[in-house]
């Protein structure tokens, strides 16, 4: 007999039930549980508005799903409880999502079947690292690392356009140039670059921040400054950032076969974790 399931957007009073549910699976669910931890509190002029919708078997909440800011599955939803989510997805029209290769599949398969086409479509192996497996990384002799300002917008511009390029996906600047730098200049709170002679050469976001772990996200390291140890101590001044604040662990995606960005983590004590599928759909 099927399941009685029923979907409805999440409310701020589910908060405690959503954070019980996520618990089960912590390191896979973060960004959702970073999302549930915000439901209901002020929002910050610069996050964009998130939209969770929460499935619910008689009183007991069995799954969740995130459509904006971009699409997160339950890490261990159940099939049945996926399928129930499907028609909910399908109102975002495209989209960015990663999750486990269990879970984006089934959806992919059924928004394909409804003539939707990917994008992007690859493979990324998550790492992690806790506070007493990092091997912190001191920057290079006369590299600055410190906290984004707003005067350093055009080039983190430039970088996260390029980076794109790098990684073969299109380019959102191109269609909305202003949306794009708002999208930037949003995350600048949340970022760390490295400083050379006046110049940039790298950044890192710790897009999550919340105390069972953080995410790291977008980081790049400029051409002219590759091979000289900023990246590495980049992301260990995030990982020294987090766990001063107490975040569990540190974690971040690698996409499958990019040997020197896995031998880099591998070196500062991240270990893999999971691995993800990561798809952007139109």
């Amino acid at each position: 007999m099927a399941r009685a399931l029923k979907v409805r957007p999440l409310r701020a009073r589910d908060r405690d039930a959503a954070l019980v549910h996520l618990e089960a699976a912590p390191r896979l669910n973060l960004a959702l549980i970073d999302l549930v931890w915000r439901l209901g509190r002020p929002a910050s002029r610069r996050d964009p508005p998130s939209e969770l919708m929460a499935v619910w078997e008689q009183s007991r909440l069995v799954g969740l799903a995130a459509l904006r800011p971009s699409v997160m599955l339950d890490a261990l939803a159940e099939p049945e409880v996926l399928e129930a989510l499907f028609p909910h997805l399908s109102r975002v029209g495209s989209g960015l999502v990663k999750s486990t290769e269990a879970r984006v599949g089934p959806l992919w398969d059924w928004l394909e079947s409804r003539g939707h086409r990917a994008l992007l479509d690859r493979i990324e192996i998550s790492y992690v690292v806790e506070p007493a497996e990092l091997c912190p990384v001191p920057p290079p002799a006369g590299w600055t690392l410190r906290s984004a300002r707003d005067e350093d917008l055009d080039g983190l511009v430039e970088a996260a356009r390029e980076s794109l390029r790098e990684e073969d996906r299109p380019d959102p600047s191109q269609g909305d140039p202003a949306g794009f730098r708002r999208w930037v200049h949003g995350r600048l709170p949340r970022a760390v670059v490295g400083e050379h002679a006046g110049s940039l050469g790298f950044v890192g976001y710790a897009d999550v921040q919340c105390p069972r772990g953080w995410l790291l996200q977008g980081v790049y390291t400029w051409t002219g400054s590759r091979c000289q140890g900023v990246a590495s101590a980049g992301v260990s001044e995030l990982c020294r950032r987090a766990f001063e604040s107490r975040a569990q662990h540190v974690q971040l995606a690698v996409v499958e076969g990019n040997l020197a960005a896995e031998k880099l983590y591998a070196r500062l004590g991240f270990e893999p974790h999971a691995r993800l599928r990561t798809l952007l759909f139109s």
